[in-house]
Parts: C-alpha cells; structure tokens; sequence
C-alpha cells in the first residue's frame, strides 16, 4: 500500500460520515480495504481488524489502533467538512486529523511489515466509539484479539511519542443540608456546606507529581442549588472534573478524596485510568534515537481502557482535533508511514 493509497483511503473515510456510534459505512470501507490488500478482516459492531500473518503462540503481540469516528462537525466550519478538499499540503476535513490521518498511516506501515517475517504478531484495528469512550468500542474488541504485549495508539502528536497520558474520573458531588425559611434563623444551608468542599477541591494539591503530566487536577465544572429565593436549600450539588496521573489509580484517588471532603461523592465511572510507558522500553529507546522527544499528554484516547503497555505516537496536531475547518498535512501521512515502518521493523519486545 503506497502513501498515495492511503491518501485516497483518507479522502474517502472524510467523505463518509462516521460519528460515533455511527460508524458503520466507514468500517465497510475498511473492511472492504483490507480484504483488496489480500488479509482476512474480522469484524465486531464498527470495530474492524486484521493480522499481518498467521498467528504464533511463541512470540509476543502488538497492536496498531486507531478510531474510526468523529466528533459532529461544529458551526463554525466553513469548508464541507466530508468534501475533503486538497489545498497545497493540506487535506481538509472532519476526522483529517483525529484520527484519519493516522488510521491509514498505521494502515500502511501494517501491509508493509506484513510483507516479511517479524519478530512478534501484528494485529491493525480501526475501532469505534472513541470519542465517547463507548461500550460498543475498543473495549468490546479486546477480548477478541488475545493477548497483547504492546500497542501503539495513533493520534495526532506531531509524530513525537506521547508515553505517558492523563486518566479523567467526573465526580457528581452532593452537599446536604436543612431546608429552612430564609427570612428566620432556621435550616442549615447546603450552599455554606458545599463551599467548603469546593474549596477544598480548588487549592488542594495531591502529593505524587508526574514528571510527564505533572500534578493532578481538578475543576469544578457546575453548581446547582435553590429552588426560591426565601428558602433555605437543603441541597447543593457539584461537578468535579478530575484529570489523574499515573502516578494514581483512579479507585485510590477517589478514596484519598473522600476522605478530605463531607459531601457525598459519586464518580461517573473509575476505568479511564492514567497510563505510562517505561522510557527504558525498545520502541521509546529506539525513537529517541531517531531524535524524537518523550512528552506527557493532557488529552485522552483509546489508552485509558487497554490494560497493557501503549504508547500514543501519531499523524498531525493535537491542537486541530476537533475545531472548525480541521486539516492533515500530506506530508505528515508520508512521514507517518515511515516513521511507524522504521520503528517497528525487526523491533524486539518481550512477552
């Protein structure tokens, strides 16, 4: 599969809707690729995949992933943004940059490696639901695909390797209180209560910091109380957006919050936890030594629900993902496919 194959993949993906849990007409079109490319693609809801060669109990597993889906475009676009304009470099289009451009570069340095006998079983998927972190996505899939050793998740970085991503627990918090007439000494105010968390939530610092993600943060992002104005609220509810290091599972944090604060705390959910690659493993090592830079990234992906060692490392800008008019740069998907190739040629991990 030569780069301008892929390039023509990429403008058909843009040109076929694909928002999460609407992914269907574009894993056909995966579908359909691979078996043009001579594999044998399985498929589970919009979650397609393939491996490389027959599958060998001896040698240790990668994984190549990267999502179909999208965000809606927003309003402020300007272009048609399943047109998939080419202008000069640029390649415009919803899901150009996160992640299309990334999904056939990884696509086309799989059919390369395929090619001659590697080292460890490679397995491409094209999974769904990403952007909402969906039961019907990746994690539907990963019983399916055995074990795995290792897996580089494509997504914009500049082609510098993210090892290390932020996890995100949302906290619905409930302060209590009395009702009361506002007019007499009575009640007690659930607000009053609330404030006190709240601020405990804004200055506290947790002591383990991440030399790639730094310190965990949390926002509160929402406050609601109050019915009328001359009653005494006898409840005060909160949002906590909470963005975890790996320097914390998810399950531990929450207890460690619980313990400071008086309200009640109730996540959203626990599983999108914080990951982390060792920089001493084979594929960091080895681009370092092409000369790429080791960062810690603040945005989520497919990571946070593989329970193995990744790394993110893919085509284009994270800064493009999601807004108006968003682009991939043509030469981005040149050097993606090489960058992946020479990475994981001969690349030696352990099982």
């Amino acid at each position: 599969m030569q780069t301008t194959q892929a390039i023509e993949l990429l403008k058909r993906l843009i040109a076929t809707p694909s928002v999460s849990r609407e992914e269907a007409a574009a894993a056909d079109i995966i579908e359909s690729e691979l078996k043009a490319l001579g594999f044998e693609p399985q498929r589970k809801m919009n979650n397609v995949w393939a491996m490389a060669s027959a599958y060998d109990q001896q040698k240790p597993t990668i994984l190549l992933d990267a999502h179909l889906d999208t965000v809606k475009p927003n309003a402020q676009w300007v272009r048609n943004p399943f047109a998939a304009e080419v202008e000069g470099d640029r390649l415009y289009g919803l899901g150009s940059n996160d992640t299309g451009g990334s999904l056939v570069s990884l696509l086309a340095a799989f059919v390369r490696l395929s090619k001659s006998a590697q080292p460890y079983n490679l397995i491409f998927l094209a999974s769904a639901e990403e952007e909402v972190t969906g039961v019907n996505g990746v994690r539907a899939v990963l019983p399916e695909l055995g074990e795995i050793d290792f897996a580089i998740v494509g997504e914009p970085t500049s082609l510098q390797p993210a090892v290390a991503e932020k996890g995100l627990m949302v906290l619905d918090c409930v302060a209590h209180g009395v009702a009361g007439h506002a007019a007499r000494e009575e009640g007690v105010n659930a607000i009053y209560k609330a404030l006190k968390d709240i601020e405990w939530f804004r200055t506290y610092r947790f002591e383990r910091v991440s030399p790639m993600l730094g310190a965990v943060k949390m926002s509160v992002t929402g406050v609601n109380a109050g019915t009328q104005h001359n009653v005494v609220p006898a409840e005060c509810s909160f949002m906590v957006d909470v963005r975890v290091n790996e320097c914390y599972q998810n399950e531990e944090l929450l207890a460690l919050i619980r313990e400071h604060v008086e309200c009640d705390v109730t996540p959203r959910s626990t599983h999108l936890n914080s990951s982390a690659i060792a920089l001493d493993h084979p594929a960091v090592k080895r681009l370092v030594a092409m000369g790429k830079e080791p960062f810690g990234s603040p945005t989520m992906s497919n990571q946070a629900v593989m329970p193995f060692t990744t790394l993110k490392l893919g085509a284009g800008d994270s800064s493009r993902s999601h807004t108006a008019d968003e682009y991939i740069l043509l030469s981005e998907i040149e050097e993606a496919v090489e960058l992946y190739y020479a990475l994981l040629n001969g690349l030696k991990i352990e099982k």
